[in-house]
């Protein structure tokens, strides 16, 4: 029992035993300084500076730009930048995939590789029949009100519009004898109109230049995108007087005729159209005589 009770004393009186720590000068022993210290008091003063710097490297990592040094930690500035990089990067890939699709009805314009669709006329006209008969085209009295009110102020416009019902009307590009008709059947999607070397090629509509490179089966080939999803293509030309994103008027010439390309066969136009990736006749539009 005695010395069960012995020992804490002993643990007690050696933490708050007195030391004194003393610098002295090497060569004359002389003392600089001198502290007093206990056990206890180096424990403390350790712990507290333990703690100390402990919260000092907590706040300088959390509130300073140090924390980007270290592994795993990022500033909110660049999530905010890897945010709308992001976005960014969403969008470009829209606009890619946008542009991919475009430039494979170009490549389809160019090949001639469409696969054509036969509708039954009469169905169509049958079905348009039914869809109509099915709508009341009695006139409201709202209507008749609104109808009324219009031809009056029609009847005593002196500025009425003289402008044509006719939006969107194309020109000629050339005028000559048609060699070769459209036939979808045989996947000649175009005219052959076979006029002198050198003729100009003019501009169907106004519009703007997506194309005009060399090619090897169809020579120089000049693609003019137009309103209304229209396209007009014109191949063989014996040379090209527009670049790829100029605008052109219409009737403006934009080649002359010539017999370049491997699938060429004398001086003529090979002329084209396309509405929203679909082949057209030209002949129905536009006369070549």
């Amino acid at each position: 029992m005695a010395d069960k009770k012995k020992k804490p004393k002993r643990i007690k009186r050696k933490l708050l035993d007195k030391y004194r720590l003393m610098v002295l000068n090497e060569n004359t022993f002389e003392e600089r300084l001198s502290f007093k210290l206990t056990r206890l008091n180096v424990f403390v003063f350790m712990s507290l500076l333990a703690i100390f710097l402990i919260t000092l490297t907590y706040l300088l990592i959390a509130f300073t730009p140090l924390r980007e040094y270290i592994p795993g930690y990022s500033s909110t500035a660049l999530k905010k930048k890897a945010t709308e990089l992001s976005y960014k990067t969403d969008s470009l890939q829209r606009v890619i995939r946008l542009n991919d699709r475009y430039y494979e009805s170009i490549k389809k314009v160019l090949k001639g590789d469409v696969n054509t669709v036969d509708f039954n006329k009469d169905s169509i006209i049958q079905a348009v029949k039914l869809e109509v008969s099915e709508v009341d085209l009695n006139p409201i009295a709202e209507d008749s009100l609104l109808r009324e009110k219009v031809d009056k102020e029609d009847k005593y416009n002196l500025f009425e519009s003289a402008t044509s019902t006719t939006n969107f009307v194309l020109f000629p590009p050339v005028s000559g004898t048609i060699s070769e008709p459209y036939n979808a059947k045989e996947k000649h999607y175009a005219i052959d109109v076979v006029v002198a070397k050198d003729t100009p090629v003019k501009a169907a509509a106004d519009g703007i230049v997506i194309f005009a490179e060399w090619t090897a089966n169809t020579g120089n080939v000049i693609i003019i995108e137009h309103s209304h999803g229209l396209i007009s293509v014109y191949k063989h030309n014996a040379s090209l007087t527009k670049s790829q994103g100029d605008l052109v008027k219409s009737g403006e010439v934009i080649a002359t005729v010539g017999s370049t390309g491997e699938l060429s066969t004398g001086p003529h136009l090979h002329f084209e159209l396309w509405n929203d990736g679909f082949p057209i006749n030209p002949t129905n539009f536009i006369d070549f005589e």
